[in-house]
């Protein structure tokens, strides 16, 4: 009876199962490997997030999932066309290719192989396609119509990506009619680079607009950085001309609170770059900050800095959810019926979906993907917007930009308009033929080309001098000169002429390659610095190391230095080279623990440059005798192991040289220049292997010949470990169990000190808000308002507080208060109550808020007004000890609501009628009493604890009660002056004011009357 239900329940299942795992393949094609658009989108983790994304959205089909292959465009387009006739079957939908020469093809290969096909790189529309974003021409159109700017020239970096892109956008600008041309590619930097193709545009009339189609220099590129430094040095920025970068229309630039270091970190790049209009797709929050905050979720488990990525990694995150929003469009169209990829074309759009880092539209009507746009202009080494264009205005058929608070600004002038013409559509412009500045058709023969080489003086890292090795014409026939033969350079866009000066020997810094070198990558002159650039070592100098007691060195760490430092210089000598200004400092430690020689030939580098740097006696200790009597330029090879002997004591004592003789640096130079006696460091003979201490001696000898060679230290210094080879690695693993021991008690002390502050904020916090509110605020949960039935509250405040404080400078008033809050304080904490707040004088309290503690609270209140009363009666004035301070108090029971009011400085507050009656009780009672309710006082009663209540009749009012004690308290009170409640002088007589006071209340009074 059971089976046939069973295989109905299985077949059900498998249904079930074929329908939800219905995949709908999606193929990505790129030239992930040829630019760093590309290379940097990081296009694995942009899908994975995307199919991550689209798996919880509840728009789309739980029937479809969807499953993406990446697919790699050969840089080569000859390549790549037939690679792209193997990808068949790899998708029901295929995103690119992004080379516009291939989408002929693409095209034709899609609609045989019954696929759709949405590719970015793809500007003509008559293709059938579904647009995956859209089309960048026709938001060009739009920017170019709103300044009318129909002359437009293009320039393309020299790969067959970019220079194809060239050509497409040429031609689709074009096809809407505006004046295209000249369209060129840059040639590569041993050919001309980019100033062949701007000179040429710049002898083109009425071009005053380029579009390159290039990577942008803010995300790697390298060819849009050499067309706009080589515009700026031809003076093109300062012409009126503007660049559009193309690339950047491709995605959403990262503008919001972003700082470009290309742009921080060069003035020249930087002026240039003020010339360039950006538009790019507008976007809700920065790129980066998008990108950061998916590997914070977890979303993306990469641990990349996000300003290594591409902003081409969320174009092709929303291409992929855009697409899977358009199959979904085409399954509700069809009634839930399957989705093939041609069908794609006929998307009606219609749908909007949170993109990457932005709010996107699937276009009606089959435009594809709609996004905003933004124009963006250089300020500084920032970019800010100066105009949006709606998502609907993108089409370039309606609309036009908004202009923002900010305008654009011209470094040049702003490009003269053109006719509106050129715009429409029903009119036609005389003049549209294309010709060239040079008349006719006629080809130049005579063009002499120039760029072949360059060399310089010096690597620089800002270099302005070229040596150019240009070709000689004779007779059509060309002859290649050298830089040797050549005298023929350029100086900031101009031809100079090079004076050569025979030189006999020469040692090429940058040619000393050495493990133990710290390899000099060139000088750095700008900016009125001139600075030595070299590579970088993350742990600092020798003597830095030395010098950090929590790295702790054995003896065969410290021989390793000392072994790297010997075959550095050993190294140097052998080239003919000494270095001369050998020191620990100068001895640098990489990563792995190397030690690289640095600062070897500087000597000769400052001579030349005429520089004369100043002698401190500190810098001095590691220099030879000899040199301090006679110094020589560039030092001596003995010298170099004189200086080698400190470093020795240096290491192997860990301290500063010739610490031990408690000298100042210039006593000990003196010394030095003048033995005998010979001044010498002091090293104790179990710090070191007695061979190496006797390698020390011998090489600080006096005499400069008897001191061994690098050579012979080589030798000596390889002995000392008796054939031991050095092995840091094995050094290294004993310190990280060292570490790790050193670690733990470090973590335990931080612990420690962290807890101590932590409860340190807590008590601080504590005393300033209730430890359940504190809680509940640090928690970032709502603190909401509570009801108390059961509480008693006291407030207090100074007789005759007025008084004082007019016979008080006010500093005397604040320390007066000070004075008595501090003693209030010490007392409230030995009882159940919580302190208010204070507000000048007075002074309120409360039990039972905010902690409940049933009808103890009238108690607890009341036993502290007894103890504040016996304190009172001792309390002096520091400035006035002949007037005493008498307080009011008064106490009531009953209920309140208490709550958090504010966000800055938040305050706990109790409202209701106890609060009002509480404070009426006070301001109607006398000095020394405790005032308190016919409620408090049916509570005291209950309590049977044995106060000593007395009844105040006053006539008209309901009868009031005075706290006179209680069974058990023996502490004196004070005695309350015959005085009745509201007396004008609020209990202080002029006879207890001081003589050298009372005047001075008088003439106050009198002019307040006044």
């Amino acid at each position: 009876m059971q089976l046939p239900w069973l295989l109905a329940a299985c077949l059900w299942l498998l249904c079930i199962s074929q329908v939800r795992t219905a995949t709908f393949k999606l193929a990505l094609i790129a030239p992930w490997s040829c630019d760093p658009l590309f290379s940097r989108a990081m296009p694995t983790a942009a899908v994975n997030l995307a199919l991550s994304r689209l798996q919880s959205d509840s728009s789309l089909s739980q029937g479809f999932w969807y499953d993406v292959n990446l697919l790699e465009e050969d840089c080569s387009a000859s390549k790549a066309l037939k690679e792209l006739g193997e990808m068949e079957g790899y998708g029901h939908a295929y995103i690119g290719p992004f080379n516009p020469a291939l989408c002929h093809a693409a095209s034709l290969l899609a609609e045989h192989w019954e696929a759709g096909l949405a590719s970015p790189g793809c500007l003509d529309t008559d293709w059938l396609n579904l647009p995956p974003i859209t089309p960048p021409s026709r938001v060009l159109f739009t920017v170019l119509r709103f300044f009318r700017w129909a002359h437009v020239a293009v320039v393309s970096a020299p790969t067959d990506l970019w220079v194809s892109t060239g050509q497409e956008v040429a031609s689709a600008l074009r096809a809407m009619g505006l004046q295209i041309g000249p369209v060129v590619a840059m040639e590569t930097q041993e050919r001309g680079g980019a100033r062949e193709a701007l000179n040429e545009i710049r002898e083109v009339d009425r071009v005053k607009v380029v579009i390159m189609c290039m990577s942008s220099v803010l995300i790697g590129g390298e060819d849009q950085r050499e067309l706009l430094l080589a515009a700026l040095d031809m003076g093109m920025v300062s012409e009126g001309y503007v660049f559009i970068p193309y690339d950047a229309l491709l995605y959403a630039m990262p503008y919001q609170d972003t700082v470009f270091h290309p742009l921080t970190n060069s003035t020249k790049l930087r002026h240039a770059y003020s010339s360039v209009l950006t538009i790019t797709m507008a976007s809700d929050q920065s790129f980066y900050e998008a990108f950061r905050q998916a590997q914070i979720s977890r979303e993306i488990r990469s641990a990349v800095s996000a300003k290594e990525v591409s902003p081409m990694f969320g174009t092709i995150f929303n291409m992929v959810y855009f697409i899977a929003k358009a199959v979904e469009e085409r399954r509700q169209a069809g009634g839930g019926n399957w989705v093939t990829g041609e069908q794609l074309a006929q998307s009606d759009g219609g749908f909007d979906f949170q993109g990457f880092n932005q709010v996107l539209y699937g276009g009606k009507e089959g435009r594809g993907l709609q996004s905003r746009y933004v124009v963006l202009d250089c300020d500084g080494d920032r970019l800010v917007p100066t105009h949006s264009l709606a998502p609907t205005h993108t089409d370039g058929r309606i609309g036009n930009l908004r202009p923002l608070s900010r305008s654009f600004i011209f470094p040049g002038g702003q490009p003269p308009p053109a006719s509106f013409c050129w715009f429409s559509p029903d009119q036609a412009c005389s003049g549209g033929a294309f010709t060239d500045s040079l008349g006719g058709w006629g080809l130049c023969v005579g063009n002499i080309v120039r760029t072949l080489d360059r060399r310089t003086f010096y690597d620089v890292l800002l270099s302005l001098l070229e040596i150019k090795t240009p070709f000689r014409s004779i007779a059509r026939s060309y002859i290649l000169t050298t830089p040797e033969s050549s005298n023929i350079g350029i100086l900031e866009g101009d031809w100079v002429w090079l004076k050569k000066i025979p030189v006999t020997k020469t040692i090429t810094l940058r040619e000393m390659r050495h493990e133990n070198l710290n390899l000099y990558l060139g000088l750095f002159v700008d900016s009125g610095i001139f600075a030595l650039v070299v590579e970088h070592c993350p742990r600092g100098s020798l003597a830095d190391l030395l010098a950090d007691s929590n790295m702790r060195l054995d003896w065969m760490f410290k021989s390793s230095l000392l072994m790297d430092l010997i075959k550095g210089m050993k190294y140097l000598h052998l080239r003919g080279l000494s270095h001369g200004r050998l020191k620990s400092t100068n001895c640098l430690v990489d990563g792995r623990f190397v030690l690289k020689i640095t600062d070897y030939g500087l000597p000769m580098i400052v001579h030349s440059q005429n520089i004369v740097l100043p002698e401190d006696p500190q810098e001095l200790l590691w220099t030879a005798p000899e040199l301090l009597r006679s110094p020589v330029r560039g030092g001596s090879f003995s010298g170099d192991v004189f200086s080698f002997s400190i470093i020795i004591q240096e290491v192997i004592s860990r301290t500063l040289p010739y610490a031990m003789m408690d000298m100042p640096a210039h006593e000990i130079v003196e010394r030095l220049k003048q033995p005998p006696p010979l001044c010498r460091p002091i090293v104790s003979v179990d710090e070191a292997p007695a061979e190496c201490l006797a390698l020390m001696n011998e090489c600080w000898n006096e005499d400069p010949i008897k001191r061994p060679s690098f050579d012979d230290v080589f030798k000596q210094f390889r002995g000392i470990n008796r054939g031991k080879r050095a092995n840091i690695i094995d050094s290294m693993l004993r310190m990280l169990e060292q570490y790790s021991s050193n670690l733990e008690d470090l973590i335990r002390e931080r612990t420690d000190e962290l807890e101590v502050e932590r409860n340190k904020t807590e008590k601080l916090v504590g005393q300033l808000l209730p430890k359940s509110v504190a809680q509940a605020l640090k928690k970032g949960k709502p603190v909401r308002p509570e009801h108390y039935s059961d509480c008693t509250l006291y407030f207090s405040d100074i007789v005759g507080f007025t008084t004082i404080s007019a016979l008080s400078e006010p500093i005397e008033v604040v320390d007066l208060l000070n004075d008595l809050y501090t003693m209030f304080d010490a007392i409230i904490a030995t009882h159940d109550v919580y302190k208010v707040e204070t507000i000048g004088d007075a002074y309120m309290v409360a039990s039972g808020v905010p902690n409940r503690n049933g009808n103890r609270h009238a108690a607890e209140v009341s036993n502290m007004s007894l103890d504040i009363l016996h304190s009172i009666g001792a309390f002096k004035i520091k400035h006035m000890p002949e007037i005493k301070v008498k307080i009011r108090i008064g106490l009531h029971s009953g209920a309140v609501v208490a709550g958090v009011v504010g966000l800055t400085m938040p305050r706990y507050c109790l409202f209701g009628d106890t609060v009002t009656t509480a404070s009426h009780m006070e301001a109607s009672g006398l000095p020394y009493r405790i005032h308190i309710s016919l409620s408090t006082v049916k509570v005291l009663t209950s309590l049977k604890l044995g106060y000593h209540i007395d009844t105040r009749k006053v006539k008209g009012t309901e009868d009031t009660y005075w706290l006179m004690g209680r069974d058990g308290f023996d502490k004196p009170l004070p005695v309350p002056p015959d005085l009745t409640g509201g007396a004008s002088n609020h209990g202080i007589s002029l006879d207890e004011i001081p003589v050298e006071r009372r005047q001075k209340f008088l003439d106050r009074q009198k002019k307040m009357k006044k």
